[in-house]
């Protein structure tokens, strides 16, 4: 067992006391005796104030494993420590949210876009909001299907450096299509691997295609350019991690200007086919890179900082699109961090996104899959394990997500001592949540 005294957890177990239905007080009388009985005695050094971060939220992005392969995955994964922090989450905070599979945002991006202030700015016609409650850790199951992408045009010009106040815009990938038998299929543009030489190259022979059609082309980094097009406002796109994998007819833009995007989109296709960077490309193994991946249009302000609330303040290994939120008005600016480092930060709440997931769901590599969460029980969950236990984080959430569900759960520092509760990944794997009945009563046995 994880924990700084786990041989009293041992002792405790063999002696074979049941205690699931035992309240706080009789169990605190309880363990005290057992622990004196043991030669454990309450005189020792006490718990360090916590004078660092109170409660820090996880987003696991693909942390939930495909329900046909949980119970083969659950055997190959061996992480005491996480399966400690989730069993052992305080009564009724496990929640589990079910998104329609054809959403245009997976879920982990649409939790990430209303936390941090866009949901008011979704584009209309749809229901696009998760459950309120469920962002605010109280949420209930539902069915939610985004119209369009989130909009973080606008912050992820910002985040590059291209102050813009007024228009609406749009970020562009250079992407790779994979030509099927009978359809076409988006690749994920981290496969691309585009050197800032390729990605200028390409750049340059585009856009006097955009400027053609009157459209301003703007060179964000290597992965990340940017269109404006005041005109298409009301055009429904699809993030390229929600496309990719799939037939890109379901998730190309619909609605005002799609034709438009369609023909400038073909243009540049014919621009860059069997131009000598690809040839070059092609003779190293490297995929073509034959197509752009249009997304996340919005409009100036793209986020009220006024009226949104402001959860956190340290938000930690933020990257790619996500940097969108760091002009946020955040405490700390920090962008990644080691856990001493983050639980030695003062503030009430912070973020900390763990996104090493996502590239070997996408792709179906399980194998890798599993060494980077083995990997990420070494490097956060143990030592986060270690921070609770010795008081210097008070509360963790951890938020685990798939292509359609999300789930979350909250340990404190009060819940991670019933020991008698078996580590276990299984109830946050499968989503065997407790039922209302259920969150009510362990709050009353709590």
């Amino acid at each position: 067992m994880i924990g700084t005294t786990p041989h009293i957890d041992d002792q405790l177990w063999r002696h074979g006391f049941l205690l699931q239905n035992i309240s706080i007080g009789k169990f605190t009388e309880f363990a005290s005796n057992s622990m004196k009985a043991m030669g454990f005695h309450a005189s020792g050094p006490e718990m360090p104030y916590n004078s660092g971060m109170n409660h820090l939220d996880i987003l696991l992005p693909f942390g939930l494993p495909p329900t046909e392969l949980t119970r083969d995955i659950l055997r190959e994964l061996n992480m005491p420590a996480l399966a400690t922090l989730v069993a052992r989450a305080k009564g009724g905070s496990q929640h589990q949210q079910v998104m329609d599979e054809f959403a245009r945002a997976l879920p982990h991006e649409v939790w990430l876009s209303q936390r941090f202030g866009l949901s008011t700015v979704f584009s209309s016609g749809a229901n696009t909001n998760l459950n309120t409650n469920f962002i605010n850790d109280v949420g209930t199951n539902s069915t939610d299907k985004p119209s369009s992408s989130p909009p973080v045009a606008i912050a992820a010009m910002r985040a590059a450096g291209l102050d813009t106040d007024q228009g609406h815009w749009f970020i562009l990938h250079p992407a790779h299509i994979h030509v099927a038998r009978d359809h076409l299929v988006l690749t994920d543009i981290r496969q691309i691997s585009l050197s800032e030489q390729e990605s200028r190259f390409l750049f340059e022979e585009a856009k006097p295609l955009f400027v053609e059609d009157r459209r301003t082309l703007l060179y964000g980094d290597a992965n990340t350019w940017f269109m404006r097009a005041d005109d298409w406002q009301h055009l429904n796109t699809a993030t390229p991690d929600a496309a990719c994998g799939h037939n890109v007819d379901i998730w190309m833009p619909h609605g005002q200007g799609d034709r438009a995007w369609r023909k400038l989109q073909n243009e540049v296709q014919m621009q860059w086919f069997e131009n000598s960077l690809n040839e070059q490309r092609a003779m190293s193994g490297k995929q073509a890179v034959n197509s752009l991946w249009l997304w996340g249009g919005a409009s100036v302000p793209p986020i009220d900082s006024t009226s949104t609330p402001k959860y956190y303040s340290h938000a930690f290994n933020l990257h790619g699109w996500l940097r969108a939120f760091d002009h946020r008005p955040l405490a700390s600016g920090q962008n990644s961090g080691t856990v001493e480092e983050i639980v030695n930060t003062p503030g009430e709440r912070a973020f900390l996104l763990l996104d090493y997931l996502i590239a070997p769901a996408l792709t179906g590599e399980w194998s890798e899959w599993i060494q980077q969460f083995q990997a990420m029980e070494r490097n956060w969950f143990n030592p986060l394990l270690l921070a609770m236990q010795n008081g210097k984080l008070k509360q963790l959430t951890l938020t685990f997500t798939d292509n359609t569900r999300i789930g979350t759960s909250t340990t404190t520092s009060l819940s991670l001592k019933k020991f008698w509760v078996k580590p276990s990944l299984k109830a946050t794997f499968t989503g065997a949540v407790q039922t209302t009945e259920q969150s009510a009563a362990t709050e009353a046995a709590e």
